[in-house]
């Protein structure tokens, strides 16, 4: 590894904005890949990509994920706010540049899914629609709406209505095998990534050892060398 670098808030209020951007949006890692679906009061949809998706709780099931400042027209979040339906569909290699592509500034006339060759799926117990070829699709209805004075971004909380997944990706314990999908993760603002599974680890307690479990759930054998762990 190079030699270490430090980088004062002085030199990242220096930076050139765009440099910045991409240095800022690359420092949290990897980053949930993910396309949300959305439709106006006149049924014309909208798609939009994300990589700020994060869990908020699972009883009930939340979900949240934040919308840049809405300075300019934000055609996802109008939708959202107006209809209370959205959904999040996950980005797989197949479909990992189309994805990326609905980041552009299309006309709110002109349909995401349409422009960059992807199908809207809908169906009739839900006005959002979903991405036909995403493996991971799902529903939310809006729960709550919080602008965050810090920047201006706003945070958008969705209750999960409906999950649709590939029913061999769910294993015995409610483990989602998101890595059997093939999906993609995010760094920064346009770099895609493929996943490599370490190892699953089992509930962590204080006087207990760590265990290894396998992708269904079940105790085995460590794979790896232990000493990472140390």
């Amino acid at each position: 590894m190079s030699q270490e670098k430090q980088i004062t808030k002085q030199h990242l209020g220096s930076m050139e904005s765009r440099y910045r951007a991409r240095f800022i949006n690359s420092l949290t890692g990897f980053k949930s890949a993910n396309l949300v679906g959305t439709v106006d009061q006149q049924g014309n949809p909208n798609l939009a990509i994300v990589s700020s998706v994060v869990h908020i709780g699972s009883n009930p099931p939340l979900i949240g994920f934040i919308n840049r400042p809405n300075s300019v027209e934000r055609h996802t979040l109008e939708n959202i706010l107006a209809t209370k339906s959205f959904t999040l569909n996950s980005i797989d290699e197949d479909i990992a540049a189309l994805a990326h592509q609905t980041s552009a500034r299309y006309p709110k006339n002109q349909s995401e899914f349409q422009a960059v060759g992807l199908t809207p799926y809908t169906d009739n117990d839900f006005i959002a629609p979903f991405v036909l070829e995403s493996g991971l699709k799902i529903a939310l209805t809006l729960k709550e709406h919080h602008i965050i004075k810090a920047n201006d971004t706003e945070l958008i909380i969705g209750e999960v209505e409906q999950v649709r997944v590939p029913s061999d990706a769910i294993q015995p314990d409610g483990y989602l095998d998101v890595e059997s999908m093939d999906l993609v993760t995010i760094s920064g603002l346009d770099s895609y990534h493929v996943t490599q599974r370490l190892y699953r680890l089992d509930y962590a307690k204080p006087d207990k050892a760590l265990e290894p479990l396998s992708v269904s759930g079940e105790k085995t054998e460590w794979k790896v060398n232990q000493s990472t762990m140390d």
